[in-house]
């Protein structure tokens, strides 16, 4: 679990991570090599889980020796079906990153939503949905391997 406490808005008690893939932690369906040391470190505090419609189809393949766990959604309704994944999971102790239109839910629904900019661009809904912007997936969980960083970004 990872606790901060921010000042103006309380402690934020985190104990998972759930992340869209393409365009978020890969880009044309490959995993940014720089992730794989941050998703390992930060697997010691948080459980990690990867939720996708794997476009690629690369997912399980990228994602295979990593310890998160993979969902693959069907098509139809991804946004609804992203919210309702943070929701079983409790989004009052779950960190969402995401980068597209179908993240927004997702990304307000979670205690904390952090919108990814990589090279495939961003979806102005999810921008707007979150509480964050980090311009890569390096620096969004860098933050959460540095929460002082979240102190400094969410206090009032």
């Amino acid at each position: 679990m990872l606790k901060v406490h921010i000042p103006g808005r309380g402690v934020l008690g985190l104990r998972t991570l759930v992340t869209d893939y393409n365009g978020t932690l890969a880009c044309d369906g490959t995993l940014i090599p720089e992730l794989i040391p941050l998703i390992r470190a930060l697997a010691a505090d948080l459980e990690i889980h990867v939720v996708t419609a794997d476009t690629f189809g690369l997912a399980a393949a990228n994602l295979g020796p990593l310890p998160v766990k993979l969902s693959i959604l069907s098509p139809s309704r991804q946004d609804r079906a992203k919210a309702a994944y943070v929701r079983r999971l409790g989004a009052g102790s779950t960190i969402c990153l995401g980068n597209g239109r179908n993240d927004r839910l997702m990304l307000k629904a979670a205690a904390l939503g952090i919108c990814i900019m990589e090279a495939e661009g961003t979806s102005v809904q999810a921008l707007q949905a979150a509480d964050i912007v980090c311009r890569s997936a390096v620096e969004a969980l860098n933050l959460l391997l540095h929460p002082k960083r979240l102190v400094a970004t969410l206090r009032t």
